[in-house]
């Protein structure tokens, strides 16, 4: 009788429809914030972000909407409501749940940092969840198991974990984060969208902030949506608008005056009425997309008060804009907008009108000294940076040491002539080169064995490693056994990247590169002798490249050895120091502040730090 009696439970809770409850209803009466992994901790308020509201409800499993796209900066609770999300339908309309991270890692620490946290503050949640710390094989760091489903954690870089099991539900996690294409197998994103092709009520949820135009998968995700946004009323007039970036004003210098400018009536509407703005603001549709994805656009100026202000937003601008690199990372987190490069190359000619005029070898402003260098098959190529207050760079000499660089020759002549001369200001003041990238790609045996023992006068072998996500350069290098040479790897398309940009800032300040009184055309060819291009790979998707259209380069590489230089041995903290003494008098080699007899340290993995400081 009472396996009858189960059986026609189970019966009934299969045709027992959803229940009419949204994900906002669930999360104000049920969710719990914990302390461990939230600034506000506690009791969830939808009202406290209002934008939220109507993304998470249209989350709920009766609402018509199949797919939810959130395009979003940082700050403004987009991955709280997703968990929201997975809360409601572990309570309340329980099913197979996939949740995606970029990589299996980041799986692991949101499980270990974010999901079990919320389940254990969460009474409704921990009731249906066993203790992560028990036997129970049913809460594992991937799999959260509850009556009438499963939540399954995984990776982008899993083909395994994405084809692992039919789905109903599926939240996708920074999204333009993932692998354009894991183990040969396609598109992350597509493959797990696959999972759901058996269940006709499904749920897809797509969150990221966005990062390049054209390569940016939640952007494409958001405008193939009806594109919504968030518009809120004027407090004067009471027309409603969507914030925006080009009705953001400031008084000067002065980022704590930010204010929003009304379109409508022209008056400012201070920060100080955010919170009204957000409790009457409705989403509004700007596009007709595909009838069945709701695209919400959230930049980090909704941010209720107390997280992230106007004025810090401005602040930040204020600190990035006269460097791309840094810019496109604020476009990206606060705007929450894709970068779009407004020239992919410089015309060389241009540059050429930009040459300036300074007294002496070295102009005021610049507080130290690198070098790259660059072995060719008959000669060594370097070149002398100058940099200053927020890495604003000046070069300061470009020249050619002839000879067989299998010879010890020009070795010589690097390492005992040319590294050890002085350069002055127009004050007097000496300067001296202080560290020194030697690229080992070509000859690597004799770059190797000629840099080893001048490690400790600051000169670094390098290795470049193509790879556009990759830091410009290693924390850490590798050692070369044979010769004990320390190799730090180099992040050539990121260094590529920061230079070009800063070539194209023509404002003198942070930032910019600022072309010599000695340059000629050739030399401004080969700063803009390459372009980044998309190209579609079969493999990976459409992905960006550095490609050359001049037959010289050296210019431009050497630029970024010289910035890698300047990364190892000169970090901001040391600038900022140096700045605080007033102009520094004398650049003594790093060898000759050892105290006697002190030898470079041979720990392999040790990093730069012992052998240079």
């Amino acid at each position: 009788m009472s396996a009858l009696i189960t059986t026609s439970d189970a019966w009934s809770n299969g045709w027992t429809p959803d229940p009419v409850l949204t994900v906002s209803e669930w999360a104000d009466a049920h969710r719990m914030l914990p302390a461990k992994a939230a600034a506000e901790p506690g009791q969830w308020r939808t009202s406290r972000t209002p934008y939220l509201r109507e993304p998470m409800d249209a989350l709920s499993t009766y609402h018509p909407i199949e797919r939810v796209v959130i395009m979003a900066g940082a700050q403004v609770g987009k991955t709280e409501s997703g968990l929201n999300w997975l809360g409601y339908l572990i309570h309340h309309a329980p099913g197979p749940i996939l949740m995606v991270q970029p990589t299996v890692e980041t799986a692991k620490r949101v499980s270990k940092q974010r999901i079990q946290p919320m389940i254990d503050v969460t009474p409704a949640l921990s009731e249906r969840i066993a203790d992560s710390r028990s036997r129970d094989a049913g809460n594992t760091m991937f799999i959260k198991e509850f009556r009438g489903g499963v939540l399954i954690l995984t990776g982008a870089n899993s083909a395994a974990g994405l084809r692992s099991m039919p789905v109903r539900y599926v939240f996708m996690d920074e999204v333009d984060a993932y692998p354009p294409d894991v183990d040969g197998e396609g598109d992350p994103v597509s493959l797990a969208e696959k999972r759901t092709s058996t269940f006709a009520r499904k749920k897809i949820l797509l969150v990221s902030t966005p990062t390049i135009k054209d390569l940016s998968r939640i952007e494409a995700e958001y405008l193939k949506s009806d594109q919504r946004r968030y518009f809120v009323p004027c407090p004067e007039c009471g027309e409603k608008d969507y914030l925006r970036w080009d009705r953001m004003k400031w008084e000067g210098d002065a980022p704590g005056t930010a204010a929003m400018v009304c379109e409508s009536c022209g008056v400012l509407i201070e920060e100080k009425h955010k919170t009204w703005l957000l409790e009457n603001g409705e989403w509004r549709a700007t596009s007709t997309g595909d009838g069945r994805t709701a695209g919400y656009h959230i930049p980090s100026f909704l941010s209720p008060l107390g997280w992230k202000s106007w004025g810090a937003i401005v602040a930040e601008y204020l600190d990035s804009a006269h460097d791309s690199h840094r810019l496109k990372t604020w476009w990206n987190t606060v705007l929450g907008e894709t970068w779009e490069d407004q020239d992919g190359m410089t015309d060389p000619n241009h540059l050429l009108q930009r040459r300036e005029s300074w007294p002496a070898e070295v102009p005021d402003g610049v507080l130290t000294l690198t070098a790259g260098v660059d072995v060719q098959s008959d000669r060594l190529e370097v070149k002398v940076m100058g940099f200053g207050h927020k890495e604003e760079m000046w070069p300061i000499q470009l020249t050619k040491i002839w000879g067989d660089p299998a010879s010890p020759v020009v070795w010589h002549e690097l390492f005992e002539i040319f590294l050890k001369q002085t350069f002055r200001n127009q004050s007097g003041a000496t300067f001296r080169v202080r560290a020194t990238c030697v690229d080992s790609s070509y000859l690597t045996d004799t770059v190797y064995r000629m840099v080893a023992p001048r490690f400790g006068m600051g000169v670094i072998a390098i290795k470049g490693a193509s790879a556009s996500r990759r830091e410009l350069v290693s924390k850490a290098p590798s050692v070369n056994n044979r010769y004990r040479c320390r190799v730090f790897s180099l992040g050539v398309d990121s260094g590529k990247s920061i230079i070009a940009a800063r070539i194209k800032n023509t404002t003198p300040g942070p930032g910019c590169f600022h072309i010599p009184p000695w340059a000629d055309l050739e030399y401004c060819e080969q700063l803009t002798a390459e372009r980044q291009v998309k190209r579609y790979d079969k493999r990976s998707g459409l992905v960006l490249e550095w490609i050359q259209v001049r037959p010289r380069n050296e210019a431009f590489d050497l630029s970024v050895y010289s910035l890698a230089a300047f990364y190892l041995i000169n970090g901001p903290k040391v600038i900022e120091a140096m700045e605080s003494r007033g102009q520094e008098q004398e650049t003594t080699p790093l060898a000759e502040k050892q105290p006697a007899g002190q030898r470079p340290a041979r720990k392999r993995g040790s990093g730069w730090v012992q052998g240079f400081r």
